[in-house]
């Protein structure tokens, strides 16, 4: 098959073949006299593509014989047909009759060589080497001819990478364009999923259907991500904080004394130290009801806390807590004060009782020794004798917790003296078992032979100071042996061989040695040192970390005043170090002062040693042994 594109000129025969040769279609006519001369160069014709639907070439021919014929199709050379010298010029069948008339009009070209354009397949040089298969191209001259008759199509191959991201578009057809949904409608037209007219400040198809336009969305620029972290780095990070849970617990501080309480400070004040502390199970949930006692509460543990941490902070907090408390006992007095005799009386809550008792362990924790304790422990006496606590469980607890510190208070001072346990101040009607009792020696009766012990301290001092000889009568001697009898027989109710147990045992001692030192003069004996002695081994077996500890601070003030030997002295001052390190109570500094001075006046003045409640006075020192 000819290509058009390479066969680039054809040229005619002469004129004298064409006059003598009129069977292939070209009739002579009249040409110009320098025809001849024009002709000795090809004159240009114009290119003609190929119809690539058609798959055989076509003949040109103006005899009767048919180019669809068989015998018009030779794929060696021209046609029989074919005028010679014709350089295989076919034409379609489409475009030229079987008897066709040609008439040519040859103009010369004004150039002598006209190279036709080639369009350039693609910029891969293997593409430009490709061609036809069955084709052959002549590469002797400008003149291509064809050697097959049959057309092969062109196998190119498929470029490599990846696929375009946008196809190019088919010739002669239309890609529909899908246009995506606009997001800068207004906020009313996207929710109500219809077209926008993006009217500002209001859209016009709002105002249409007779809705409220909301306007539009803020637009938003884009940003990397490491523009955005940038972003939150630079913009303040604004911390919403939550308010405390419990009433009265205001600041960080405050819940730092509360977690103080709670796990630290509870522990040194009764025997037990697990959840059923009565400070944690009885007063805790009733200070969140009550805001006095719970600044009262607050305030007893910065004192302690302030003793161990001197951060400005628990000092400023403790001060403001008790001057709260202060205030609310006083608003309670003047509610009380206030009441006419017509008016029914007015009784206290139970958190004003427990905040009275808390304020007086406060001057324990503060080390106080100038009868701080004195207005809170008189007005917790003067509640509890009047009234009775509504609360059985705390009004147990209270009575218990005042009996052990009002029986305790008598033995170093002079003129405060102990309710009767049978009359003003009675026990609960249910007295329980002595190992349910926060304290020792009161449930089990050990505090009633103290409280008599001191009494007994009265009369011989009222007799010594009136003169009389003996100072101590038969009838004192007869109730000192009625004593020493409830003492032999006392026993206690905790199992043998446990901290409680040796703590009893510590207790019994030390209230024999009080009604010793009352009754007998003060001068060394056997009888007392072995009695210290004892008192001190029972010490020694308690463990370090026993909740025993908590109330060991009154036995051992007398065992103190009652060591005569040295050996035991230095046992004592041992003792009272390791009680300090334990409960960090600071009323235990004042307490061992006192003891060394009565060592003092034994090691001088031993008959005066008898009176330790007066070397107290002369000291000018009132604190709690508690």
């Amino acid at each position: 098959m000819l290509s058009m594109q390479n066969s680039h000129t054809f040229i005619l025969p002469p004129s004298s073949d064409l006059e003598n040769n009129p069977s292939h279609g070209y009739l002579p006519h009249s040409q110009p006299s320098d025809l001849h001369s024009s002709l000795a160069e090809p004159p240009a014709f114009p290119d003609y593509s190929m119809d690539d639907s058609l798959s055989h070439r076509a003949s040109v021919s103006t005899d009767d014989t048919s180019n669809d014929s068989p015998a018009s199709w030779d794929a060696d050379g021209p046609s029989d047909s074919s005028p010679p010298g014709d350089g295989g010029v076919k034409f379609p069948t489409t475009m030229i009759g079987p008897s066709a008339i040609f008439q040519f009009n040859v103009l010369a070209s004004p150039e002598p060589d006209v190279v036709p354009k080639v369009e350039e397949l693609d910029d891969d040089d293997e593409l430009q080497r490709l061609k036809p298969l069955g084709v052959e191209t002549s590469n002797s001259g400008p003149h291509a001819t064809t050697t097959d008759s049959s057309v092969v199509p062109v196998n190119v191959p498929r470029k490599r990478g990846r696929p375009r991201k946008h196809p190019l578009p088919v010739p002669g057809g239309q890609l529909k364009v899908t246009k995506g949904r606009s997001k800068t409608g207004c906020i009313t037209c996207r929710r109500r999923k219809k077209k926008c007219d993006e009217t500002k400040p209001a859209c016009l198809n709002c105002q249409k259907n007779a809705v409220v336009c909301e306007g539009y969305p803020p637009k938003e620029i884009w940003k990397s991500g490491k523009q955005k972290m940038e972003d939150a780095r630079t913009q303040p990070v604004v911390h919403r904080s939550l308010p405390i849970l419990i009433d009265g617990i205001e600041t960080e501080m405050d819940r730092k004394l509360l977690d103080h309480f709670v796990y630290g400070f509870s522990r040194v004040l009764t025997l037990i130290n697990d959840d059923s502390n009565p400070f944690k199970e009885i007063l805790l949930p009733m200070a969140t009801q009550h805001r006095g006692l719970m600044h009262s509460l607050m305030c007893l543990s910065g004192s302690h806390l302030s003793g161990l941490n001197q951060e400005p902070g628990v000092k400023e907090r403790k001060y403001y807590h008790f001057h709260r408390a202060i205030r609310d006992l006083k608003a309670n007095i003047t509610a009380r004060s206030a009441m006419t005799e017509q008016e029914p009386e007015l009784l206290s809550e139970d958190p004003i009782i427990a905040s009275t008792i808390a304020l007086s362990l406060n001057t324990i924790c503060e080390g106080e020794t100038n009868g701080e304790y004195r207005p809170h422990m008189d007005a917790a006496r003067y509640l509890l004798v009047t009234q009775k606590p509504r609360n059985e469980n705390f009004r147990q607890f209270i009575v218990e917790f005042f009996q052990y510190h009002d029986v305790s208070n008598s033995i170093t001072s002079l003129d405060r003296r102990p309710a009767h346990l049978d009359g003003e101040l009675r026990l609960p009607d249910f007295v329980p078992h002595a190992q349910a009792g926060s304290f020792l020696g009161v449930f089990d009766g050990l505090f009633r032979y103290i409280s008599q012990v001191t009494r007994l301290r009265d009369r011989i001092r009222q007799r010594f100071s009136e003169g009389y000889e003996p100072a101590v009568d038969y009838q004192i001697l007869s109730d000192a042996v009625l004593i020493d009898s409830s003492i032999r027989t006392w026993e206690t109710s905790h199992p043998p061989n446990t901290p409680n147990y040796y703590l009893a045992q510590l207790y019994r001692q030390s209230t024999w040695v009080y009604l010793y030192r009352t009754i007998r003069p003060s001068r060394p004996s056997d009888k007392i040192a072995q009695v210290v002695d004892d008192g001190l081994e029972y010490m020694d077996l308690l463990p370090q970390d026993a909740g025993a500890f908590s109330i060991v601070l009154m036995p051992l003030f007398l065992l103190g005043c009652s060591a005569f030997v040295p050996r035991q002295r230095e046992r004592i001052q041992k003792g009272f170090e390791a009680l300090k390190a334990y409960s960090n109570l600071r009323n235990i500094e004042p307490a061992f002062k006192v003891v060394q001075r009565v060592w003092e006046v034994m090691d001088t003045r031993m008959e005066d040693s008898w009176d330790w409640e007066r070397i107290i006075k002369e000291m000018n020192m009132d604190f709690l042994i508690t």
